[in-house]
């Protein structure tokens, strides 16, 4: 029996919903039809994301962009069998505000609705994709604010390998780009520079490259960038291509030897990466060139996933209702869980109120 999944994504500054098929027995969800509003325009005066104005503009946008997704389906609001909203990790107010919608939404239609883990729903988002990963796999979960590898056995069975100690590496193209003067997002607007330039033309440190684990640290790499914009001076915006280079550079470098240590460590031979910096093509480029190497498949969301959306929001709760993960529930009271390390959720189920 197939039931439908509309999902709700407000963890930061994108607004997404989806609408996702769930069928029976093996076959992977299908997404009908999703629908996704960037607020980047809106904090580009700020040089960063505001909370408060994030979470207005999600209430703004999440009921027209629900209208949008049901008209692109041909969907009833009625038919809809289950809502699934992110609960963490996330901005406090930005993910009450999904989360209110969704069990409001719910409790109308009498319908169970479930929390989804927002990193749950990177790790499972390649599903979506035309060439959809097998389990077991190899996870490098690199968005703004987490860079770790999983282990991931099946839907709720993961296992952490290694994490940042602190900045991530979203945090480390964001951070370096406004050392460079680059606008808001920094990461993209530093990856796209990074093009013109040069990537050995400086020597920048490659932070916990030789730790013997699989753990990553890029605090270091930032305070070295800024280092070298110093002695620049007066010379930098000449030389700008050429640091977002060699940045870049260090950065693709770590995740992708680390990735490797990980494949070797845990003997498997398949790889996943989800998250925003899943969409860095130097990252893309250098992973895929040397696991072609060594016999090992790579697998990526497609690009349009690679960021926060609903799509991903909608696909896990899908496979985790596939996987007997969730029993339907009619709870409607909420809570939402900002800090949610992704080892808690695993295969004991994610309920709205806790």
């Amino acid at each position: 029996m197939s039931e439908l999944i509309l999902g709700f994504e407000s963890s930061c500054d994108e607004t997404g919903v989806a609408l996702v098929r769930a069928g029976g027995g093996a076959a992977l969800p299908q997404l009908l039809a999703h629908a996704l509003h960037s607020q980047i325009e809106m904090h580009q005066a700020y040089g960063g994301v505001v909370p408060e104005l994030a979470s207005r503009d999600h209430i703004r946008r999440v009921l027209p962009l629900t209208e949008a997704v049901l008209a692109q389906a041909g969907v009833a609001l009625a038919e809809v069998d289950v809502v699934a909203y992110t609960r963490g990790p996330g901005l406090a107010g930005a993910l009450l505000v999904g989360a209110g919608v969704a069990c409001a939404l719910a409790a109308a239609l009498d319908r169970p609705v479930i929390g989804v883990h927002h990193l749950e729903g990177h790790l499972l988002s390649p599903f979506l994709s035309a060439d959809p990963p097998e389990f077991p796999f190899v996870a490098l979960l690199v968005s703004g604010g987490h860079t770790q590898l999983m282990r991931v056995d099946g839907v709720g069975r993961y296992e952490l390998l290694g994490e940042t100690i602190d900045d991530a590496a979203g945090e480390a193209f964001d951070k370096s780009a406004k050392l460079l003067g680059l606008g808001y997002p920094g990461g993209p607007a530093l990856s796209r520079l990074a093009e013109q330039g040069e990537p050995a033309a400086f020597k920048l440190p490659r932070p916990l490259l030789h730790s013997g684990d699989l753990d990553f640290s890029f605090a270091g790499l930032k305070t070295a960038v800024l280092t070298q914009a110093r002695k620049l001076g007066d010379d930098l915006p000449g030389r700008s291509a050429d640091l977002a280079a060699s940045t870049q550079a260090a950065i693709v470098d770590v995740l992708v030897r680390k990735t490797l240590a990980a494949l070797a460590a845990t003997g498997l031979t398949r790889v996943v990466v989800a998250g925003g910096v899943g969409a860095n093509r130097r990252l893309r480029a250098q992973l895929d060139a040397a696991c072609a190497e060594r016999g090992v498949r790579v697998h990526y969301p497609e690009l349009h996933l690679c960021t926060d959306n609903g799509a991903m929001i909608a696909m896990a709760a899908a496979m985790r209702l596939q996987a007997g993960l969730e029993q339907p529930r009619r709870d409607y009271a909420f809570d939402v869980k900002p800090r949610w390390p992704l080892e808690e959720v695993g295969a004991a189920g994610v309920t709205p109120g806790g």
